[in-house]
């Protein structure tokens, strides 16, 4: 049987196709490029139309740049031109879809009379659309979509009357107020409007009924929701509509009625996604062609077994797939699904479904994938299940408690895909997995498995595997000899131990981090995959050198090997990796100088060397080279020499941490050019690394979150999903001297700022209370002088402060801040006075006698209680209102990296929650 994939790629292809056999369509028209040369020459007035349609464009290299008067006068030989001699070598076909083209579309255009076919698609045209278009009366085929248009769809295209396919979707902010033209296109046989308003389009239920041959309508997203009038009273017409998309558009119940003129027996595809319809109509259950029915995030709720009941005409004997993910199902999985004899898809994850689940659902004899996962169902896989052919099972995120029995599973011959994920399984290992002698995809992460693995396991086939997340313990064996196991591996956060074995060759993404494995990692270099994609050691006990086999791995995105104790210096083969992503080699042993090849990284977002032995100057072909960066962590090394000023031009940068180095020389006073740390209304960078393979039931569909070890007021923490929202410059401990340059003061979306341990003198810049955002600032153990400027005052965030070990004097500035830090915050500064120290400045008064001396600490405690209890109140809001967005697959598969990176998150916001409630309490 078909992947439902395979089959929606091949019918999206199949329309494609159809289209362009039925206009003779041309991706590169008139031969020019690939057809050869025609001897038909296209007349002058037509090609003069074409050169000014060009003359008001931008665009890239390439397409339209090659219609050039020197490139010769027959127009018909240009790219995206046809031409045909029947008419007298008039130009019938102009095919520019995604030509990058940029501007209005010009009025010459009108003097192609001749044109059968106009696609302007997938480029950036604006303004309104031309009411000219409507004059190309031999149109057969327009479309217009993708592109950045605006205002009113002409009425003139109703003198279109020859068009059969009108392609709208997603053409900018457009609005229909009458949609009386579309009824004169008779022939009109697709139309997609995906995106337009039809708020103000009455009766335009009337118009889509009388076109005769209208076979697929496409409406997502078009506002339906707030039509008055959608149809008249006595309509009373037969639709030809073969597929119908609704999606998107509010609808609620008051739609069953003018969408039963729209259904008719010829129907095969309904698609009502992302609406709020509390149920169906009963009349959808005889639609006996109706093999295709979505009903995907539903906003209300709906009782299953009456959704169920009411396709119980002939429907139930044409449904095959049926997409309800998301959609508010509450009540059980009846025993009615037994009649849906042709079903072959049922997903039905993300709802409210409980109960057991019926057996009946195993009885159904096409079925082939099952999903009813984050559900509320429970009990064992049924004992009925032997006559089942389902080749994918999820049931994930369902509270199903207890291990099968052999028998059970011994039945579910066909199953390929089985995702258990986040039930519990354990504490014993589930041995009945065995039996199933087809799966190929197996996913039992954060199962509460306590266990080893039976040997036996490991001679079983996979495309993907997944056993993260668990309290595994044993060896792996030698996997190199399978030829057939899995190419993603993850076994990551368990415990397993011992050396890493051979491992299949084919391999794609391998995750072992956060195990005891040990000794060397000699086994990469039997690792012969081109498309190699993921590869994460980390936190491990691994030793010996890193292995010079990288070249076969150029596809490779992510490599993590830190926290292992690996030495030397990195081998030339790295220097292969050039679609690397994320490199992270924190906390091990290397040294050396960084290979000058490093600079061809150019896909490096993230960058992570600290905490090992390299040595050498910083490059400056990391600022020339590497200009996606956004973090970049060499901490903890032996580089020398001054800080390269080419640092300034990465202006995606906002983390850099040059921390506990040798660095000589001043600060860059260019730092400022950081824009990141600048400028507000930058959207995160993208700190997660998709990793995608189509496998032969659905996608294998991971993602890597970047993560990395800073020094967060005073400590050392782990941030992961939340890494994309620090901005951070860390320079301390290094030999750094001069002044601190003011141009830093711009960095206005700085969250943190180390240059502590250093030999930098002079004052502080007085505009530093501009960097209104700032919530950590450490500038302690230097030679600064002068005193605290009273812009600090303006500084109403900062929760971390340090500037002690200095040489600064004068009164402290009164502020909401600065008195609630700590004395140490100030100590080693013989001149500065005035509280929080105890020293006072001159002309200050005595204390009030008889002043409760306890309040202050009262108060404090008070406050630290409310601190508590508003950061405990922020962690279950915060649950409550983003439960739900973790209902999706993406979701799911990331939903552990979310969790142990949630309290980072609740960190850096409570930090700024309590920052704000001081300021508030000392008003």
């Amino acid at each position: 049987m078909m992947h439902p994939c395979v089959f929606i790629m091949f019918s999206l292809l199949l329309l494609r196709l159809q289209d362009t056999t039925a206009n003779q369509l041309v991706a590169v028209g008139g031969g020019g490029d690939d057809n050869g040369v025609t001897t038909n020459k296209c007349l002058d007035k037509e090609r003069d139309a074409l050169l000014q349609f060009k003359a008001k464009l931008q665009e890239p290299d390439g397409s339209p740049s090659k219609w050039r008067p020197e490139d010769g006068d027959d127009c018909c030989n240009w790219r995206g031109v046809r031409c045909d001699s029947q008419t007298g070598h008039h130009v019938t076909e102009l095919d520019l879809y995604a030509n990058g083209l940029v501007g209005e579309i010009s009025h010459s255009l009108a003097n192609l009379s001749y044109l059968n076919v106009l696609d302007l698609s997938s480029n950036s045209f604006h303004g309104t659309i031309p009411t000219f278009i409507g004059s190309l009366t031999q149109l057969t085929f327009l479309r217009l979509s993708d592109n950045s248009f605006y205002g009113t769809i002409p009425p003139e295209f109703g003198n279109l009357t020859n068009l059969q396919y009108l392609y709208l979707e997603d053409v900018g902010r457009c609005r229909v107020e009458n949609l009386e033209w579309l009824s004169h296109l008779s022939h009109l046989m697709r139309l997609f409007m995906d995106g337009i308003s039809l708020a103000k389009a009455n009766r335009w239920v009337d118009v889509i009924s009388s076109l005769p041959k209208l076979s697929y309508l496409s409406l997502e997203r078009c506002e339906l929701s707030q039509v008055m009038y959608p149809h008249s009273s006595f309509l009373n017409s037969s639709s030809s509509i073969e597929f119908l998309h609704l999606e998107n558009n509010n609808l609620n119940s008051s739609m069953h009625r003018w969408l039963f003129p729209l259904t008719n027996n010829n129907l095969s595809t309904l698609d009502l996604s992302g609406n709020m319809l509390d149920g169906i109509p009963k009349y959808l259950g005889n639609l006996c062609s109706l093999i295709t029915l979505s009903f995907d995030n539903n906003s209300a709720v709906v009782n299953f077994p009456d959704f169920l009941n009411n396709l119980s005409g002939c429907t139930l004997l044409s449904l095959q797939w049926l997409f309800a993910r998301r959609s508010q199902f509450k009540g059980s999985l009846p025993d009615d699904i037994q009649n849906f004899s042709s079903l072959l898809y049922l997903d039905l994850s993300g709802n409210h479904i409980n109960g057991t689940i019926s057996e009946k659902l195993w009885e159904l004899p096409s079925l082939e994938v099952i999903d009813l996962s984050q559900n509320h169902l429970s009990g064992a896989i049924s004992e009925n299940i032997g006559n089942s052919k389902a080749v994918f099972v999820d049931l994930s995120k369902n509270p199903l408690q207890g291990v099968p029995s052999t028998d059970h599973m011994s039945n579910l011959s066909y199953v390929m895909y089985l995702d258990l994920n986040s039930c519990k399984l354990g504490p014993h290992f589930p041995k009945w997995i065995q039996k199933l002698e087809n799966l190929t995809r197996l996913d039992i992460s954060n199962t509460s498995i306590s266990d080893t693995v039976p040997p036996e396991f490991w001679n079983m086939q996979f495309d993907y595997l997944n056993l993260s997340s668990n309290n595994i313990t044993g060896e792996v064996p030698d996997l190199s000899s399978n030829s057939g196991f899995s190419p993603a591996i993850d076994l990551s956060s368990n415990n397993f131990y011992g050396p890493i074995p051979h491992l299949p060759s084919n391999l794609e993404l391998l995750n072992l981090s956060r195990n005891k494995f040990s000794g060397g990692i000699s086994f990469l270099c039997q690792v012969v995959n081109w498309f190699f994609k993921f590869l994460d050691l980390s936190h491990n006990s691994l030793t010996g050198q890193l292995p010079d086999c990288l070249r076969h791995f150029r596809q490779l995105t992510v490599l993590n090997l830190g926290h292992n104790s690996l030495f030397g210096k990195l081998p030339p083969s790295i220097g292969s990796l050039i679609h690397l992503e994320a490199l992270y080699l924190y906390q091990n042993n290397f040294s050396g100088e960084l290979p000058f090849s490093l600079k061809n990284f150019t896909s490096l977002t993230s960058l992570n060397l600290g905490a090992n032995k390299f040595s050498g100057n910083v490059p400056v072909w990391i600022g020339e080279n590497l200009s996606r960066l956004y973090v970049l962590i060499l901490r903890s090394n032996n580089f020398f020499g001054t800080i390269p000023s080419e640092l300034c031009q990465l202006a995606n940068l906002q983390i850099l941490d040059l921390s506990r180095n040798n660095l000589h020389g001043s600060i860059p006073s260019c730092l400022n050019n950081l824009t990141r740390m600048a400028q507000v209304g930058f959207l995160p960078p993208p700190n997660v690394h998709p990793y995608t393979s189509n496998m032969y039931y659905g996608l294998i569909d991971e993602v890597y979150v970047d993560h990395a070890m800073i020094g967060w007021q005073g400590v050392e923490r782990e941030f992961m999903r939340t890494l994309g929202l620090l901005t951070i410059i860390d320079l301390s401990s290094n030999n750094l001297t001069g002044h601190i340059p003011h141009q830093l003061t711009n960095l206005h979306e700085l969250l943190a700022l180390n240059l502590s341990k250093n030999a930098l003198l002079g004052e502080i810049p007085q505009q530093v209370g501009e960097m209104k955002n700032l919530l950590a600032l450490d500038l302690s153990t230097n030679s600064l002088s002068g005193g605290i400027p009273s812009t600090m005052s303006q500084m109403t965030l900062l929760c971390y402060l340090d500037v002690s070990s200095n040489n600064l004097s004068g009164r402290i500035p009164s502020s909401t801040q600065l008195q609630s830090f700590q004395a140490s915050s100030y100590d080693g500064n013989a001149g500065l006075c005035g509280p929080p120290l105890s020293r006072k400045c001159p002309g200050d008064e005595e204390p009030q006698v008889g002043k409760n001396e306890g309040d202050g600490e009262d108060r404090d405690e008070d406050w630290g209680w409310f601190y508590v209890g508003g950061g405990t109140g922020f962690f279950t809001g915060f649950w409550i209102a983003c439960g739900a967005l973790l209902v999706n697959r993406r979701g799911r598969h990331v939903f552990f990296h979310v969790y142990d990176s949630f309290k980072d998150w609740v960190y850096v916001k409570v930090v700024v929650f309590i920052a704000k409630l001081r300021r508030i309490a000392h008003m």
